[in-house]
């Protein structure tokens, strides 16, 4: 009888050292629920992620056109005349945070060279009489009139330097 017993009991112990061994494992659905949650918590971050990228970038190429506003006006009080390219003002033309040179035309030497270059707000009127700088933006690409969808992320000056901004918004 004792024998019995003591099958009885070890049947009892295997059977609750498999239960806790099935305990510490996960379950398909388990698995499947967790990456569910992370998914949805990626899905989630990730946007405003990429936006804040793009928010930092847009600033830097903002504060670079700023200081070279100043760069060019310092040429000008110097020279009595803007530069014909930024190869006259800096060593290497400056790249904006996308890879893509920053752009520049003296607008007061093309006069009588035609306006299809020139920066062009809603009702095509250049928006600089002195000469454009801007960054095509995230894209890369850029047409003359603001207006263009090509030309909404471009990072530009405006009214002479008194805007710096994107496109957008002027």
């Amino acid at each position: 009888m004792s024998l019995f017993f003591n099958n009885i009991k070890n049947v009892i112990k295997l059977n609750t050292l498999s239960q806790r061994q099935k305990s510490k494992a996960f379950t398909v659905i388990e698995i499947a629920v967790g990456m569910m949650i992370v998914s949805l918590i990626y899905m989630t971050v990730s946007p405003a992620i990429v936006a804040s990228v793009n928010n930092a970038k847009t600033s830097t190429t903002s504060n670079v056109i700023e200081e070279s506003i100043t760069t060019i006006d310092d040429f000008f009080k110097k020279n009595g005349r803007f530069p014909d390219s930024l190869e006259e003002v800096f060593d290497e033309v400056p790249i904006d945070p996308w890879g893509n040179p920053y752009q520049y035309t003296n607008i007061q030497n093309a006069k009588g060279k035609g306006k299809g270059k020139f920066r062009k707000d809603k009702n095509l009127v250049p928006i600089n009489s002195d000469y454009d700088f801007y960054s095509m933006g995230p894209d890369g690409k850029t047409a003359s009139p603001l207006t263009a969808a090509i030309s909404q992320d471009d990072i530009v000056r405006g009214r002479n330097g008194l805007f710096v901004g994107v496109a957008a918004d002027y």
